[in-house]
Protein backbone atom coordinates (compact mmCIF):
# COMPACT_ATOMS: atom_id res chain seq x y z
CA UNK A 1 0.00 0.00 0.00
CA UNK A 2 1.36 3.40 -0.89
CA UNK A 3 1.48 6.16 1.75
CA UNK A 4 0.47 9.72 0.94
CA UNK A 5 -0.26 10.68 -2.65
CA UNK A 6 -1.47 7.98 -5.00
CA UNK A 7 0.33 9.57 -7.97
CA UNK A 8 3.37 7.74 -9.29
CA UNK A 9 6.54 9.78 -8.94
CA UNK A 10 9.56 9.17 -11.11
CA UNK A 11 8.13 6.13 -12.90
CA UNK A 12 5.79 5.48 -15.75
CA UNK A 13 2.27 4.27 -15.18
CA UNK A 14 1.86 0.51 -15.45
CA UNK A 15 0.18 -1.02 -18.47
CA UNK A 16 0.26 -0.06 -22.13
CA UNK A 17 0.42 3.66 -22.85
CA UNK A 18 -1.76 5.26 -25.56
CA UNK A 19 0.25 5.98 -28.68
CA UNK A 20 0.82 9.64 -29.39
CA UNK A 21 -0.43 10.81 -32.79
CA UNK A 22 2.25 11.41 -35.35
CA UNK A 23 2.81 14.99 -36.53
CA UNK A 24 1.65 14.26 -40.08
CA UNK A 25 -1.84 13.23 -38.91
CA UNK A 26 -2.35 16.57 -37.23
CA UNK A 27 -0.93 18.40 -40.26
CA UNK A 28 -3.32 16.72 -42.70
CA UNK A 29 -6.29 18.76 -41.52
CA UNK A 30 -4.65 22.15 -42.33
CA UNK A 31 -3.95 20.83 -45.83
CA UNK A 32 -7.66 20.25 -46.37
CA UNK A 33 -8.47 23.70 -45.05
CA UNK A 34 -5.83 25.23 -47.31
CA UNK A 35 -7.30 23.53 -50.38
CA UNK A 36 -10.81 24.54 -49.32
CA UNK A 37 -9.65 28.13 -48.93
CA UNK A 38 -8.15 28.03 -52.43
CA UNK A 39 -11.47 26.70 -53.75
CA UNK A 40 -13.39 29.53 -52.12
CA UNK A 41 -10.90 32.07 -53.46
CA UNK A 42 -11.27 30.83 -57.04
CA UNK A 43 -15.04 30.65 -56.62
CA UNK A 44 -15.00 34.29 -55.56
CA UNK A 45 -12.87 35.16 -58.60
CA UNK A 46 -15.35 33.28 -60.80
CA UNK A 47 -18.27 35.21 -59.30
CA UNK A 48 -16.52 38.56 -59.72
CA UNK A 49 -15.66 37.74 -63.35
CA UNK A 50 -19.28 36.85 -64.02
CA UNK A 51 -20.63 39.94 -62.27
CA UNK A 52 -18.27 42.32 -64.07
CA UNK A 53 -18.38 40.94 -67.60
CA UNK A 54 -21.98 39.72 -67.72
CA UNK A 55 -23.85 42.20 -65.54
CA UNK A 56 -22.03 45.53 -66.05
CA UNK A 57 -21.73 47.93 -68.99
CA UNK A 58 -17.90 48.33 -68.77
CA UNK A 59 -17.42 44.57 -68.68
CA UNK A 60 -19.54 43.93 -71.75
CA UNK A 61 -17.86 46.83 -73.53
CA UNK A 62 -14.40 45.38 -72.76
CA UNK A 63 -15.47 41.97 -74.05
CA UNK A 64 -16.61 43.61 -77.28
CA UNK A 65 -13.42 45.65 -77.54
CA UNK A 66 -11.18 42.60 -77.28
CA UNK A 67 -13.27 40.38 -79.56
CA UNK A 68 -15.41 42.59 -81.82
CA UNK A 69 -18.18 41.13 -83.92
CA UNK A 70 -17.45 40.53 -87.58
CA UNK A 71 -18.57 43.25 -89.98
CA UNK A 72 -20.21 40.64 -92.19
CA UNK A 73 -22.61 38.13 -90.74
CA UNK A 74 -22.68 39.69 -87.29
CA UNK A 75 -20.91 36.74 -85.68
CA UNK A 76 -17.92 36.75 -83.35
CA UNK A 77 -15.67 34.74 -85.64
CA UNK A 78 -12.35 36.57 -85.82
CA UNK A 79 -10.76 37.73 -89.05
CA UNK A 80 -7.68 35.50 -89.11
CA UNK A 81 -6.24 32.56 -91.00
CA UNK A 82 -6.38 30.60 -87.75
CA UNK A 83 -10.16 30.12 -87.91
CA UNK A 84 -10.00 26.75 -89.67
CA UNK A 85 -7.27 25.35 -87.33
CA UNK A 86 -9.33 26.59 -84.37
CA UNK A 87 -12.40 24.77 -85.61
CA UNK A 88 -10.35 21.61 -86.07
CA UNK A 89 -9.06 21.84 -82.48
CA UNK A 90 -12.57 22.31 -81.10
CA UNK A 91 -14.05 19.51 -83.20
CA UNK A 92 -11.28 17.13 -82.12
CA UNK A 93 -11.51 17.95 -78.42
CA UNK A 94 -15.30 17.90 -78.52
CA UNK A 95 -15.38 14.32 -79.79
CA UNK A 96 -17.20 12.09 -77.26
CA UNK A 97 -14.88 9.21 -78.19
CA UNK A 98 -11.75 11.21 -77.40
CA UNK A 99 -13.23 12.44 -74.13
CA UNK A 100 -14.11 8.87 -73.15
CA UNK A 101 -10.54 7.74 -73.93
CA UNK A 102 -9.05 10.56 -71.87
CA UNK A 103 -11.32 9.85 -68.90
CA UNK A 104 -10.51 6.17 -69.16
CA UNK A 105 -6.82 7.08 -69.11
CA UNK A 106 -7.38 9.02 -65.88
CA UNK A 107 -8.89 5.90 -64.30
CA UNK A 108 -6.11 3.68 -65.67
CA UNK A 109 -3.40 5.94 -64.28
CA UNK A 110 -5.26 6.00 -60.97
CA UNK A 111 -5.25 2.20 -60.83
CA UNK A 112 -1.57 1.93 -61.78
CA UNK A 113 -0.55 4.59 -59.24
CA UNK A 114 -2.82 3.17 -56.49
CA UNK A 115 -5.05 6.26 -56.60
CA UNK A 116 -8.29 4.75 -57.87
CA UNK A 117 -10.49 6.87 -55.61
CA UNK A 118 -8.74 10.01 -56.82
CA UNK A 119 -9.26 8.82 -60.41
CA UNK A 120 -12.98 8.35 -59.87
CA UNK A 121 -13.20 11.80 -58.27
CA UNK A 122 -11.25 13.27 -61.20
CA UNK A 123 -13.61 11.77 -63.77
CA UNK A 124 -16.59 13.07 -61.82
CA UNK A 125 -14.94 16.48 -61.66
CA UNK A 126 -14.66 16.67 -65.47
CA UNK A 127 -18.27 15.62 -65.99
CA UNK A 128 -19.45 18.05 -63.32
CA UNK A 129 -17.56 20.89 -65.03
CA UNK A 130 -19.48 20.24 -68.26
CA UNK A 131 -22.82 20.05 -66.42
CA UNK A 132 -22.22 23.18 -64.32
CA UNK A 133 -21.04 25.23 -67.31
CA UNK A 134 -24.13 24.24 -69.30
CA UNK A 135 -26.46 24.96 -66.38
CA UNK A 136 -24.97 28.40 -65.70
CA UNK A 137 -25.25 29.37 -69.36
CA UNK A 138 -28.90 28.30 -69.35
CA UNK A 139 -30.08 30.07 -66.21
CA UNK A 140 -27.82 33.14 -66.05
CA UNK A 141 -29.35 36.18 -67.79
CA UNK A 142 -27.11 38.59 -69.66
CA UNK A 143 -28.02 42.23 -69.14
CA UNK A 144 -28.84 44.27 -72.23
CA UNK A 145 -27.06 47.64 -72.11
CA UNK A 146 -27.62 48.42 -75.81
CA UNK A 147 -23.90 48.13 -76.51
CA UNK A 148 -22.96 48.17 -80.16
CA UNK A 149 -21.52 44.82 -81.34
CA UNK A 150 -22.78 43.07 -78.18
CA UNK A 151 -25.50 40.44 -77.99
CA UNK A 152 -27.74 39.38 -75.13
CA UNK A 153 -26.93 35.70 -75.62
CA UNK A 154 -25.13 34.38 -72.55
CA UNK A 155 -22.18 32.09 -73.18
CA UNK A 156 -20.49 32.35 -69.76
CA UNK A 157 -18.59 30.19 -68.90
CA UNK A 158 -17.05 28.12 -71.68
CA UNK A 159 -17.81 24.42 -71.29
CA UNK A 160 -14.89 23.44 -73.55
CA UNK A 161 -12.40 25.41 -71.47
CA UNK A 162 -13.87 24.23 -68.17
CA UNK A 163 -13.69 20.60 -69.32
CA UNK A 164 -10.11 20.99 -70.58
CA UNK A 165 -9.02 22.58 -67.31
CA UNK A 166 -10.76 19.96 -65.19
CA UNK A 167 -9.28 17.17 -67.32
CA UNK A 168 -5.75 18.47 -66.85
CA UNK A 169 -6.28 18.76 -63.09
CA UNK A 170 -7.86 15.29 -62.96
CA UNK A 171 -4.50 13.95 -64.09
CA UNK A 172 -2.91 16.02 -61.30
CA UNK A 173 -5.04 14.07 -58.81
CA UNK A 174 -3.83 10.65 -59.94
CA UNK A 175 -0.21 11.35 -60.86
CA UNK A 176 2.58 11.21 -58.27
CA UNK A 177 3.90 14.56 -57.19
CA UNK A 178 7.12 14.36 -59.23
CA UNK A 179 5.11 13.92 -62.44
CA UNK A 180 2.72 16.80 -61.79
CA UNK A 181 5.41 19.41 -62.31
CA UNK A 182 6.32 17.96 -65.70
CA UNK A 183 2.68 17.96 -66.78
CA UNK A 184 2.04 21.55 -65.67
CA UNK A 185 3.57 23.45 -68.61
CA UNK A 186 2.37 21.27 -71.54
CA UNK A 187 -1.01 20.79 -69.88
CA UNK A 188 -1.51 24.52 -69.33
CA UNK A 189 -0.41 25.13 -72.92
CA UNK A 190 -3.04 22.66 -74.13
CA UNK A 191 -5.78 24.38 -72.12
CA UNK A 192 -4.63 27.74 -73.51
CA UNK A 193 -4.84 26.42 -77.08
CA UNK A 194 -8.43 25.26 -76.53
CA UNK A 195 -9.36 28.57 -74.88
CA UNK A 196 -7.78 30.49 -77.75
CA UNK A 197 -9.60 28.33 -80.29
CA UNK A 198 -12.99 29.12 -78.71
CA UNK A 199 -12.29 32.84 -79.04
CA UNK A 200 -10.84 32.66 -82.56
CA UNK A 201 -13.76 30.60 -83.85
CA UNK A 202 -16.22 33.01 -82.24
CA UNK A 203 -17.72 30.43 -79.93
CA UNK A 204 -16.96 32.37 -76.75
CA UNK A 205 -15.98 35.77 -75.48
CA UNK A 206 -12.84 36.54 -73.52
CA UNK A 207 -14.72 36.42 -70.21
CA UNK A 208 -16.20 33.03 -71.11
CA UNK A 209 -12.77 31.48 -71.57
CA UNK A 210 -11.52 33.08 -68.35
CA UNK A 211 -14.58 31.81 -66.48
CA UNK A 212 -14.04 28.28 -67.83
CA UNK A 213 -10.51 28.20 -66.38
CA UNK A 214 -11.70 29.48 -63.00
CA UNK A 215 -14.58 26.99 -62.90
CA UNK A 216 -12.29 24.03 -63.59
CA UNK A 217 -9.77 25.12 -60.94
CA UNK A 218 -12.54 25.71 -58.38
CA UNK A 219 -13.94 22.21 -58.86
CA UNK A 220 -10.44 20.75 -58.58
CA UNK A 221 -9.75 22.40 -55.24
CA UNK A 222 -13.12 21.27 -53.90
CA UNK A 223 -12.37 17.69 -54.98
CA UNK A 224 -8.86 17.79 -53.53
CA UNK A 225 -10.14 19.24 -50.24
CA UNK A 226 -12.73 16.45 -50.00
CA UNK A 227 -10.06 13.81 -50.62
CA UNK A 228 -7.72 15.38 -48.07
CA UNK A 229 -10.48 15.47 -45.46
CA UNK A 230 -11.66 11.92 -46.11
CA UNK A 231 -8.25 10.28 -46.50
CA UNK A 232 -6.11 12.06 -43.92
CA UNK A 233 -3.51 9.33 -43.84
CA UNK A 234 -2.64 9.87 -47.48
CA UNK A 235 -2.02 13.56 -47.18
CA UNK A 236 1.66 14.27 -46.80
CA UNK A 237 2.02 17.89 -45.76
CA UNK A 238 5.66 17.49 -44.85
CA UNK A 239 6.58 17.04 -48.46
CA UNK A 240 7.77 13.51 -48.96
CA UNK A 241 7.05 9.87 -48.50
CA UNK A 242 9.81 7.37 -48.58
CA UNK A 243 13.51 8.14 -48.15
CA UNK A 244 14.39 11.80 -47.89
CA UNK A 245 16.78 13.16 -50.46
CA UNK A 246 19.64 15.40 -49.57
CA UNK A 247 19.68 19.15 -50.29
CA UNK A 248 21.97 18.73 -53.28
CA UNK A 249 19.52 16.37 -54.96
CA UNK A 250 16.59 18.73 -54.34
CA UNK A 251 18.49 21.74 -55.66
CA UNK A 252 19.61 19.86 -58.75
CA UNK A 253 16.07 18.69 -59.50
CA UNK A 254 14.69 22.21 -59.18
CA UNK A 255 17.44 23.56 -61.44
CA UNK A 256 16.56 21.02 -64.14
CA UNK A 257 12.85 21.74 -63.87
CA UNK A 258 13.42 25.49 -63.91
CA UNK A 259 15.68 25.24 -66.95
CA UNK A 260 13.12 23.21 -68.88
CA UNK A 261 10.29 25.56 -67.94
CA UNK A 262 12.35 28.62 -68.90
CA UNK A 263 13.27 27.05 -72.24
CA UNK A 264 9.60 26.39 -73.01
CA UNK A 265 8.60 29.95 -72.12
CA UNK A 266 11.42 31.42 -74.22
CA UNK A 267 10.38 29.23 -77.14
CA UNK A 268 6.83 30.51 -76.80
CA UNK A 269 7.99 34.13 -76.71
CA UNK A 270 10.40 33.81 -79.64
CA UNK A 271 8.40 31.52 -81.91
CA UNK A 272 4.71 31.41 -81.05
CA UNK A 273 3.91 35.00 -80.10
CA UNK A 274 5.49 36.73 -83.16
CA UNK A 275 3.64 34.38 -85.51
CA UNK A 276 0.44 34.82 -83.54
CA UNK A 277 0.79 38.61 -83.50
CA UNK A 278 1.12 38.64 -87.29
CA UNK A 279 -2.02 36.53 -87.72
CA UNK A 280 -4.53 38.06 -85.31
CA UNK A 281 -5.81 41.48 -84.33
CA UNK A 282 -4.46 43.25 -81.29
CA UNK A 283 -7.56 42.72 -79.16
CA UNK A 284 -7.56 38.99 -79.77
CA UNK A 285 -3.84 38.84 -79.06
CA UNK A 286 -4.37 40.54 -75.69
CA UNK A 287 -7.24 38.19 -74.85
CA UNK A 288 -5.15 35.11 -75.71
CA UNK A 289 -2.17 36.41 -73.72
CA UNK A 290 -4.28 37.15 -70.61
CA UNK A 291 -6.11 33.81 -70.67
CA UNK A 292 -2.79 31.98 -71.17
CA UNK A 293 -1.21 33.87 -68.28
CA UNK A 294 -4.14 33.14 -65.96
CA UNK A 295 -4.06 29.47 -66.95
CA UNK A 296 -0.32 29.20 -66.28
CA UNK A 297 -0.72 30.96 -62.93
CA UNK A 298 -3.65 28.76 -61.89
CA UNK A 299 -1.91 25.52 -62.82
CA UNK A 300 1.28 26.70 -61.11
CA UNK A 301 -0.66 27.42 -57.92
CA UNK A 302 -2.16 23.93 -58.09
CA UNK A 303 1.28 22.34 -58.34
CA UNK A 304 2.54 24.46 -55.43
CA UNK A 305 -0.40 24.00 -53.04
CA UNK A 306 -1.06 20.38 -53.97
CA UNK A 307 2.58 19.24 -53.92
CA UNK A 308 2.27 17.65 -50.47
CA UNK A 309 -0.84 15.52 -51.13
CA UNK A 310 -0.46 11.87 -52.05
CA UNK A 311 -3.74 9.93 -52.12
CA UNK A 312 -2.13 6.51 -52.35
CA UNK A 313 -4.07 3.45 -51.23
CA UNK A 314 -2.02 1.92 -48.37
CA UNK A 315 -0.80 -1.65 -48.65
CA UNK A 316 -0.03 -4.22 -45.95
CA UNK A 317 3.59 -4.27 -47.06
CA UNK A 318 3.76 -0.50 -46.78
CA UNK A 319 2.38 -0.64 -43.23
CA UNK A 320 4.99 -3.16 -42.13
CA UNK A 321 7.76 -1.15 -43.75
CA UNK A 322 6.65 1.89 -41.75
CA UNK A 323 6.52 -0.07 -38.51
CA UNK A 324 2.72 -0.22 -38.15
CA UNK A 325 1.62 -3.67 -36.92
CA UNK A 326 -1.43 -5.08 -38.69
CA UNK A 327 -2.59 -7.54 -36.01
CA UNK A 328 -4.55 -6.64 -32.89
CA UNK A 329 -2.27 -8.56 -30.59
CA UNK A 330 -2.95 -6.25 -27.66
CA UNK A 331 0.64 -4.95 -27.48
CA UNK A 332 -0.08 -1.40 -28.54
CA UNK A 333 -0.43 -2.24 -32.25
CA UNK A 334 -2.95 -0.90 -34.72
CA UNK A 335 -6.14 -3.00 -34.77
CA UNK A 336 -6.88 -4.91 -37.91
CA UNK A 337 -8.94 -3.04 -40.47
CA UNK A 338 -8.09 0.42 -39.13
CA UNK A 339 -6.64 3.08 -41.40
CA UNK A 340 -2.87 3.46 -41.00
CA UNK A 341 -1.43 6.60 -39.50
CA UNK A 342 0.30 9.08 -41.75
CA UNK A 343 3.94 8.78 -42.56
CA UNK A 344 6.40 11.09 -40.90
CA UNK A 345 9.85 12.19 -41.89
CA UNK A 346 10.91 13.36 -38.41
CA UNK A 347 13.27 11.19 -36.42
CA UNK A 348 12.52 10.17 -32.86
Amino acid sequence: MSIGSSYHIGRSAPGPQPARPLPRVRAAAPLGRLLLGAALGHLLALGVTCAVFVRTHPGQWLDGLLLPRAERGGGYEQQTVLVDPARTVLATFGSPMLLAVLLGTVLLVGVLCRRLLAGVVGVGMVLLAVVVAGAVKSVLPRADFQIVSSSTHNSFPSGHVAAATALLLAFMLVLPRWARRWLAVPGAAGVSVIASATMIAGWHRFSDALGGVLLGVTLFYLAAAALAAGRRGDADPGGGAGPRRGPDSAVGRRLVEGTVGLAVLLWALLVVLPGLAASVQSGLLVAIAVVTGVTMLAVGSVVFLFRSAEFVVPTRLGRRAQGHPTSDSGHGGTPQGSYPTARTSTDG
